[in-house]
């Protein structure tokens, strides 16, 4: 799958380790954003490295992580009650498992669960949680999974095309996949333009819009049935775009920010971030 510079949007410093610049391109085909230059497979793993990135620890050293520990509690429950409404106790796969909370919420509830997570880290987290995590991908066999989430995950993923068709391989005919992705359409991707933290170069790789997803799914004949709206995202990212700015949280404005966001998003639908429930298109109703 090969992907157009359309149009040059801006560059977009690294904030969390390098501080290196990177560029930003429209393909107007995908209606998607693509980074460049893209670290090679082996580099990316340099740029996760610092202490900051949330979802591989179960850090609660500043009010900044409580409140994400906390937020993502609510979010579990959300979650889990998602997937109960679109399939009875199944078999789920979870990749980009993080340190396995999620999960954890679905085994404790009866659901059959497997992880796949790249770091190490966040890995060993996992398992002393009782998660089962996969080395890889490649390892499971075909249409084994009831449900297939991934959870601010397919922006991360070097080669889109190839984790697009593993995803149809490992559905099962009748199964249901779950991908969250950050929007650049919404109010506070505008507002914060080339500070927005959710851009996150270079470890975001691609950036969706709703389109994009439609019309990358549907080249692996999968449709997408719902969109549903991540609420939260917005004051989050907010607070992490306002210290990009201005080298400061500067809370108040930055949930003033995430309020208008999610405000202006009943009439645009266009929130922060969105999940998309994708089916096989014979099965979508």
């Amino acid at each position: 799958m090969n992907f157009s510079k359309d149009k040059f949007i801006f560059k977009v410093k690294d904030h969390s380790v390098s501080g290196e610049e990177f560029e930003l391109w429209m393909d107007n085909q995908w209606e998607l954003l693509v980074t460049y230059p893209q670290p090679t497979p082996e580099q990316l793993p340099a740029y996760y490295e610092s202490a900051d990135y949330i979802s591989h620890t179960d850090g609660k050293r500043t009010l900044f992580e409580k409140a994400y520990q906390f937020v993502k509690g609510i979010a579990l429950a959300n979650k889990l009650q998602l997937i109960n409404s679109l399939h009875s106790k199944g078999a789920i796969l979870d990749i980009g498992a993080g340190t396995g909370d999620f999960l954890l919420t679905c085994k404790n509830d009866g659901w059959q669960v497997t992880g796949i997570e790249p770091s190490a880290k966040a890995q060993s987290i996992a398992k002393a949680k009782g998660i089962t995590m996969s080395a890889s991908q490649n390892d499971l066999p075909d249409h084994s999974f009831d449900v297939i989430t991934m959870w601010h995950v397919l922006e991360h993923v070097p080669d889109l095309e190839t984790q697009l068709q593993s995803l149809k391989r490992l559905l099962k005919p009748e199964g249901t996949v779950i991908v969250a992705v950050p929007n650049f359409k919404s109010y506070d991707a505008q507002h914060y333009q080339s500070f927005w933290a959710a851009f996150d170069v270079p470890i975001h790789l691609w950036h969706f819009s709703k389109t994009a997803i439609e019309k990358l799914f549907a080249k692996q004949a999968m449709e997408l049935v719902k969109v549903l709206p991540m609420k939260f995202d917005s004051y989050y990212v907010s607070l992490l775009s306002e210290k990009y700015k201005t080298g400061k949280m500067n809370y108040v404005k930055a949930l003033w920010v995430g309020w208008l966001s999610n405000w202006k998003a009943k009439g645009s639908k266009q929130y922060s971030s969105h999940i998309y429930v994708l089916k096989n298109s014979k099965n979508a109703k």
